[in-house]
């Protein structure tokens, strides 16, 4: 009875590459196919476990360079009757099995071990979590700076058992179900498939008699005081990291860090901007029609203000150097005063008779006047 012939498709057609392909190119490629033809992904779709193999199979030949030499020159031939061998025969991977473990384990957190040397076992070490503690500051002590202690409550390796979660004297021992290894396997075709060991986690051990303090889980929840350094200048929302004073690692991990976020209160009458202060000034309006001399309160201490004669009502007078230190630096921001000229709204007969005699002195025509090219561009546009 004759055989058929099978033509088989060209290794490049099936990769979807050009000739001249390279390897990365070549790399990429299969990875996309590998994903989306992969039999774990279509367990109801015979002909996929079929393309992924023929994918697995080019990439197997032009991923090694004789091999890709070899089937550039003979083609299919070059595998045939002796002439290398197709590299699926003999039930495993040849040549470059080692290119193609790696690619699974990119895919499949490897999951999918193609060689035979076995999974690896996973580490019991693990890192603490990071933790976070809001403190709330007066505005002064953002802009001066202060030293505070603070209580936190974090986890922390227990003492008696040093981390290790098993009683004194006792230790952990290895896991039965996966004999150690830390991963079960399973055949699964032409591939064998690792998993994580259900029963201890990849660990390869147990603890069969726990540590009676932390109960096995090698940590005890502990308060703890930590001197936080607020530096100068400090603003809302600004994280201090203290490294390591994070909760520590399950047995006998690396700590995490720990973040102390900023809240600064508000103040009565100043506000920041960067590393500037802002307030308002109410003067009378004799003071602002003759000129006075002024103090005003700073964060600092009392402070002179010249006020000119004739100040209007919004004029802003700096004064260097009192508001906000730079922070991690030298130098200061300044303190920014707007003057605002308050009408009395309650006057007695003298006050009243003076501002009248005042007014008839005073000759002020009451007629509209612009307000500026500025201003008007800005109202046709709000």
């Amino acid at each position: 009875m004759a055989t058929a012939n099978v033509t088989k498709v060209d290794y490049y057609e099936v990769l979807s590459v050009s000739r001249d392909a390279s390897d990365q190119e070549l790399k990429t490629s299969y990875r996309k196919l590998a994903m989306q033809y992969h039999p774990d992904r279509n367990p109801d779709d015979a002909s996929a476990e079929e393309k992924f193999k023929e994918c697995s199979e080019a990439y197997s030949v032009l991923s090694d360079p004789e091999k890709r030499a070899a089937y550039d020159r003979y083609g299919h031939a070059a595998f045939q009757n002796g002439g290398g061998g197709n590299p699926f025969t003999g039930g495993g991977f040849s040549g470059n099995a080692q290119d193609l473990g790696d690619i699974f384990g990119d895919l499949f957190g490897e999951m999918f071990n193609m060689g035979g040397n076995g999974g690896r076992k996973a580490s019991r070490v693990q890192r603490g979590r990071d933790l976070r503690y809001d403190l709330t500051l007066e505005f002064e002590e953002a802009v001066f700076g202060k030293e505070k202690e603070i209580t936190i409550r974090r986890m922390e390796t227990c003492i008696d058992c040093k981390g290790s979660g098993a009683a004194k004297g006792k230790a952990a021992v290895t896991c039965t179900q996966c004999g150690g290894r830390g991963q079960q396997r399973f055949q699964q075709g032409f591939f064998s498939v690792a998993r994580t060991c259900s029963v201890c986690g990849g660990t390869g051990t147990l603890i069969v008699d726990p540590c009676m303090t932390c109960k096995g889980e090698t940590r005890v929840q502990m308060e703890h005081t930590i001197l936080v350094k607020v530096p100068a200048g400090v603003e809302q929302d600004t994280r201090i990291r203290y490294g390591g004073e994070g909760e520590s690692g399950k047995f006998a991990g690396p700590a995490g860090d720990l973040y102390v976020v900023l809240n600064v209160k508000a103040h009565k009458f100043f506000e920041r901007d960067g590393d500037d202060l802002h307030c308002v000034m109410p003067i009378s309006f004799p003071q602002a029609a003759l000129g006075t001399e002024l103090e005003i309160q700073t964060l600092e201490g009392p402070a002179a203000i010249k006020i000119p004669e004739g100040t209007q009502s919004g004029k802003a007078f700096k004064l260097k150097g009192k508001g906000v230190p730079h922070l991690n630096s030298h130098g200061k921001g300044d303190l920014i005063v707007e003057i605002r000229v308050q009408t009395p709204s309650k006057l007695n007969k003298a006050q009243r008779e003076l501002l009248r005699q005042l007014s008839e002195t005073m000759v002020v025509e009451n007629t509209p006047t612009s307000r500026g090219l500025f201003e008007k561009v800005k109202e046709m546009f709000s």
